[in-house]
């Protein structure tokens, strides 16, 4: 299982821990990365099957085992792909339910969550933003070190979160860049 170093620990020593959750009405998938600077780590990854029956029983079940990792690998952010709309509401409907049971499990673990589209993932992981889910499995293999591909729905987790980690530090580094310059310009 995962190590559970101290979220402050790892914030000192410029490293976070990301959830990556792919929300899904039958399957969702997390995987869980280390991130110092551009360099990830994988810690873990797996996916929650979601059995038929009633909508409340599935977003508990959601809720539950989602709340279980973060208890149990204590990331400090999380990131959760953004609805997808195409021509079916329904689908578009339950994975908004599945993103909510997703999203209240880390807010009430006082987790902050980041969100991105499906199309931002693909294009920070595999370099294009219409890659297959075949290509995001193999990168996510390559990127993370792994001996195989993982199950998609948990690579599909893991490319979101490395999609964050590698986000999150390019913001830190215009915001530094930033301070130096208006430093120089006083």
């Amino acid at each position: 299982m995962g190590d559970k170093p101290d979220a402050g620990n790892r914030a000192r020593a410029g490293k976070i821990r990301i959830l990556g959750i792919d929300p899904g009405s039958r399957i969702t998938g997390y995987g869980v990365v280390d991130m110092d600077g551009n360099h990830a780590r994988h810690v873990t990854h797996g996916h929650i099957t979601i059995r038929p029956g009633e909508l409340s029983e599935k977003l508990r079940r959601i809720f539950r085992e989602l709340s279980a990792v973060i208890g149990e690998f204590n990331p400090d952010e999380c990131a959760v792909e953004k609805v997808f709309m195409n021509r079916n509401a329904d689908s578009a409907l339950k994975l908004g339910q599945s993103r909510g049971a997703a999203i209240t499990a880390c807010a009430e673990l006082e987790r902050p969550v980041f969100e991105y589209s499906a199309n931002q993932v693909k294009q920070a992981t595999v370099g294009k933003g219409h890659a297959d889910k075949s290509q995001v499995q193999y990168m996510v293999k390559v990127l993370l070190c792994l001996d195989g591909a993982p199950q998609a729905d948990a690579a599909d987790a893991l490319a979101i979160a490395l999609c964050h980690g590698h986000s999150r530090e390019g913001v830190l580094r215009l915001k530094t860049v930033s301070a130096t310059r208006l430093g120089q310009a006083l």
